[in-house]
């Protein structure tokens, strides 16, 4: 039995896996995977460029250039502005600037003298100006008539920051609960699922397909003639789970193989063009603590990732047996989907359902929680008791599968005939 088992695994698996789709899907995997980590290399190379040069022209009739420069480039690291800004004092008349802005795109920016506001600007450009660059312009003006009102009433520096100075207040916080960013951490985990997502719903609709192809082909007759339903069954089973384990790794290589070259690319430098709102991000999420709750719960959630490509295997393995042909299986398959949506959609939406009982509730279902325990349990929703009892619930279902879906299996293989199906499956099930 043993040997028909790895038999027939290893021609299932065969029969996966050295295909030319396989081939083709995995060199298109590859190349969108690859391609996105490396996306803005490549806009570059075909001619954009994520760091144009900004050059913004002053005419300045109040002698404010030097502080103007020395004040933007200050609130420009205050704001983490990572664009490149090159600042210029012009000496000539205002008509020809404007000229030299609408064909080269520059930021033209008169400084004149006010009676009653002590400095006024005009900015002349091409398009609107982002919110960012408006934003540091204006505050680098503010900062600069300051300084003139300061000078014009000898106020000190040091005054002025005690006048400014911020109230400092002092966070209490009573609760002892995880209080991470709940966005983050959403981010984070829809990136981690969404693979796991999508090679559930293949694995499902593989098994089916399979199984039914054989019944449709008579071969299964032939098959169940020389092994027994549970070995067939179960090298459906190991077959199609080592295959989407197969088919994850290799996601996984191309993600690292679009690193490596991002990482040569850039000279070492692997946030390359996004730079500033990549490290912002990854700022934020340190601080937030997020990572150091990852760096665990990535063994838990591959265990329970293997246990959740079991549970739904052996599910689509016994619902395809029910079934004759291809389209009664999309049929069937239709509710594993939505519960595998539901999963997945509860875990993007797990902050808005923050301290419900429906949520905590809906942790413990099999095959929703798979994709929704360790989501809830990062964010500080659910303790390590209830992500223990998700995988308790899980490895019940998966023995209630293997014992029961057994036996209807072993109905269901031959059976090439709607009518009276379900009161076999009911028998069979009774059966010992």
């Amino acid at each position: 039995m043993k040997n028909k088992l790895l038999f027939l695994t290893k021609m299932s698996l065969n029969k996966k896996i050295k295909t030319k789709w396989f081939l083709i899907a995995n060199i298109i995997f590859a190349v969108l995977i690859i391609g996105l980590i490396n996306i803005d290399t490549i806009i570059k190379a075909f001619g954009g460029d994520f760091n144009d040069t900004q050059e913004i022209l002053i005419i300045d009739e109040v002698g404010a250039f030097s502080k103007f420069e020395s004040n933007y480039e200050v609130y420009k690291k205050y704001l983490a502005y990572y664009d490149d800004v090159k600042i210029n004092k012009y000496e000539f008349i205002y008509d020809d600037v404007v000229e030299l802005v609408e064909e080269d795109d520059k930021i033209l920016l008169v400084i004149s003298p006010d009676e009653d506001n002590y400095i006024k600007a005009k900015m002349v450009s091409k398009d609107a100006l982002g919110t960012i660059t408006n934003t540091l312009i204006s505050t680098t003006l503010t900062a600069i008539r300051s300084e003139i009102v300061l000078n014009e009433y000898n106020i000190t520096e040091e005054m002025y920051q005690k006048i400014n100075a911020n109230v400092l207040v002092e966070d209490v916080i009573l609760s002892s609960e995880n209080k991470e960013d709940n966005m983050v951490i959403s981010t984070i985990m829809q990136i981690i699922t969404l693979p796991i997502f999508m090679l559930i719903i293949f694995l499902v609709q593989m098994i089916g397909a399979e199984v039914n192809e054989e019944k449709t082909t008579k071969s299964m007759e032939i098959i169940i003639s020389n092994v027994s339903p549970k070995t067939h069954f179960m090298s459906k089973v190991i077959s199609s789970n080592l295959f989407v384990i197969i088919q994850g790794l290799l996601l996984v290589i191309f993600v690292v193989i679009g690193i490596v070259i991002r990482y040569f690319v850039s000279g070492g430098n692997l946030m390359g063009e996004l730079d500033g709102e990549v490290t912002k991000l990854v700022s934020s999420i340190s601080l937030s603590g997020v990572m150091d709750t990852l760096t665990y719960m990535i063994p838990i959630m591959i265990v329970i990732l293997l246990l959740t490509f079991l549970a739904y295997s052996l599910l689509a393995g016994v619902l395809a047996s029910m079934t004759t042909n291809l389209e009664d299986f999309q049929q069937l398959q239709t509710p594993i989907v939505i519960v595998l949506l539901a999963g997945y959609y509860l875990s993007m939406m797990a902050g808005v359902f923050k301290g419900s009982v429906f949520i905590r509730i809906m942790s413990y279902i099999p095959f929703v929680s798979s994709l929704l325990a360790p989501t809830l349990y990062v964010m500080g929703e659910i303790t390590w008791i209830d992500l223990v009892g998700s995988v308790a619930l899980l490895l019940l279902v998966i023995f209630l599968l293997i014992k029961y879906g057994l036996r209807i299996y072993k109905v269901g293989i031959l059976n090439y005939s709607q009518s009276r199906l379900w009161k076999k499956m009911f028998k069979a099930i009774k059966e010992k």
